[in-house]
């Protein structure tokens, strides 16, 4: 399986999500954030879409996203619980692991998730991570998690004209969690996790010293 070639169509997906307008309807608001989704064109579910400002420069706010071991999206983040470099495939690509907390007051239990991840900037400052799922000969599924599987996700960092202190940021979710979860569940999650990450990303931005 090639890759590179698989983490660049990742990115080209999620542009095109952005770019397109057409049949999202929105299912939460907040300060924060607007959530939207739509059903899924890659598996039987649905592609859910967060956009909102964060007050903070881009670099800030990349700090507190960016998909790295050591990272502090796991401070923030209260979905990612361990992240975990697989393999280190060029500068930008690699494969990682993700594990998730028990979640929905223990509905849903303890996940892992092995990803090709993307990091990508663009000549207008704008830098996105971008991950689908596949498999890696170094993390088969282990006991103790259900192997979820995220299909074309990720975060889009975009600068605000004018606004060096503000960030535009859309994410998009689109996971099967795998198990045997009712349907109504995972369409309560998705929607209400994303509110709380926005929340909980404004608050680690605003927690960071200058960059």
């Amino acid at each position: 399986m090639d890759h590179e070639h698989k983490a660049k169509e990742v990115a080209d997906c999620l542009l095109s999500y952005k770019r397109d307008e057409s049949g999202w309807k929105v299912c939460k608001k907040s300060n924060d954030v607007i959530v939207s989704w739509r059903p899924s064109s890659e598996f039987p579910g649905n592609v859910y879409k967060g956009e909102g400002i964060i007050v903070g420069s881009p670099e800030k706010v990349w700090e507190c996203l960016k998909p790295a071991p050591n990272g502090l999206r796991v401070k923030w983040d209260n979905n990612v619980k361990k992240f975990e470099l697989l393999e280190q495939i060029t500068e930008d690509i690699s494969i990682c692991r993700t594990v998730t907390p028990t979640a929905a007051m223990g509905i849903i239990a303890p996940r892992d998730f092995v990803d090709v991840i993307l990091v990508k900037q663009y000549e207008d400052g704008t830098i996105s991570s971008n991950a689908t799922n596949v498999s890696h000969p170094g993390c088969p599924p282990q006991s103790g998690y259900v192997r979820g599987f995220n299909h074309p996700c990720g975060c889009i960092c975009v600068p605000i004209s004018g606004e060096p202190n503000k960030t535009q940021v859309f994410s998009f979710f689109q996971t099967d969690l795998g198990g045997f979860l009712p349907r109504s569940v995972v369409d309560s999650f998705f929607p209400s996790s994303m509110t709380e990450f926005y929340s909980n990303l404004a608050k680690s931005v605003k927690s960071l010293k200058d960059l």
